[in-house]
């Protein structure tokens, strides 16, 4: 009988780590050597449907109010009950409330292989919720990063260097590539887009200061003062909108910025777009870099977790400094400025997402670690 393993998400919401948790979840049943189950916290988001097309059983939903509170014990040992009487040997969480509430649950049951997963450096948590963490990746018995960026913050943060395993996001190319009648007017029109203007985008949620859009729309600045009629493109969500929105007009660039909000034609924008831009000023590893990449698309991103370690300075894009909004509206100045040096380095991009990042690699890696703790 296949082992048994049960992944954790936290919820259904369009962001990275979920779709990166589906994506693997399908390449496991693919490769038909787990059986494969998913549980979550909670049950809704734009992706549960996706999450339902992958028939892995019905989907236990583990609702949590706090860590401190009866109900988060009542839930581990709701959980813990599960993963015996299934016979799981494999629990793999995926982010921070995952990690916490599966290790433990994990922990209790005597799972043998217990996962946990890192996918940013800082930023995000309070030190409270940076110690809690801490806590389950003493009960995990691998913590998986996905970057070296991300290794290097948890073995200096008091992780076992042979705890922490670097797994590189995989991209499925066909989520980038555009549909067989894909048509760029009909494209621009349908997402409230100029016909005619280059088109310089992010994509990244608008919920988290850390995403700095502020030093993308001073970079978008700079750029309309050598190429007029760029125009740029927000794809995202969330509180900052109507705030960013607000900055653009004080820049001056009302006229010139477009918020689309939520993207679910991800493939046709970028088809559309010119230059792509990542502007944080703290990741794990980017999972909107592989994107831009494996759609052919030039990119200027800003030199934070593993940025490094996907984009080759000169050859793919430009790497700048977290802020510095001079330096990134001179590298897309200069992309927007020179066509054909842009589409040689968007060719090369997506060769190096083929090369490095492949689902396949990321499948080979995952089952290789499954079967070593299985093993051990």
């Amino acid at each position: 009988m296949s082992a048994r393993v049960l992944h954790l998400i936290n919820s259904f919401e369009q962001g990275g780590t979920e779709r990166q948790t589906l994506q693997l979840a399908r390449l496991l049943k693919e490769g038909g050597k787990y059986d494969v189950g998913l549980a979550c916290l909670n049950p809704h988001g734009i992706l549960r449907a996706e999450a339902e097309s992958l028939d892995l059983g019905h989907i236990e939903h583990y609702k949590l109010t706090s860590f401190r509170d009866a109900n988060f014990v009542r839930q581990v040992r709701r959980l813990a009950r599960r993963l015996r009487s299934d016979r799981i040997t494999v629990v793999h969480a995926h982010d921070f409330y995952t990690n916490v509430f599966g290790m433990a649950a994990a922990r209790l049951a005597g799972v043998p292989a217990r996962v946990a997963s890192k996918r940013d450096i800082a930023g995000f948590r309070t030190p409270a919720q940076n110690f809690v963490e801490r806590c389950a990746f003493r009960l995990a018995r691998r913590v998986v990063v996905n970057s070296e960026a991300v290794r290097a913050f948890l073995v200096s943060g008091g992780v076992p260097t042979k705890k922490v395993v670097t797994l590189y996001n995989g991209l499925d190319p066909a989520r980038v590539e555009p549909p067989v009648d894909f048509d760029e007017d009909e494209t621009r029109a349908a997402l409230g887009l100029p016909q005619t203007r280059p088109l310089v985008t992010i994509i990244a949620n608008l919920q988290h200061e850390v995403k700095d859009h502020r030093t993308f729309l001073r970079a978008a600045r700079r750029v309309k003062e050598s190429v007029p009629g760029a125009a740029f493109v927000l794809a995202g969500e969330g509180d900052l909108t109507e705030p960013l929105r607000a900055y653009a007009a004080e820049l001056g660039l009302a006229d010139d910025v477009f918020f689309i909000g939520r993207c679910a034609r991800v493939a046709e924008l970028l088809a559309v777009s010119d230059v792509c831009v990542l502007s944080s000023v703290a990741e794990g590893f980017s999972n909107s870099i592989l994107e831009y990449m494996a759609a052919s698309r030039p990119v200027v991103v800003t030199d934070v977790g593993g940025a490094r370690e996907a984009v080759e300075e000169g050859e793919t894009g430009f790497i700048v400094a977290p802020g510095d909004d001079e330096a990134m509206g001179e590298r897309v100045a200069l992309l927007l400025s020179e066509p054909a040096r842009a589409r040689r380095m968007g060719e090369r991009g997506r060769r190096v997402v083929e090369e490095r990042f492949s689902c396949a690699a990321q499948l080979a890696g995952v089952e290789r670690l499954y079967e070593e703790l299985l093993a051990g």
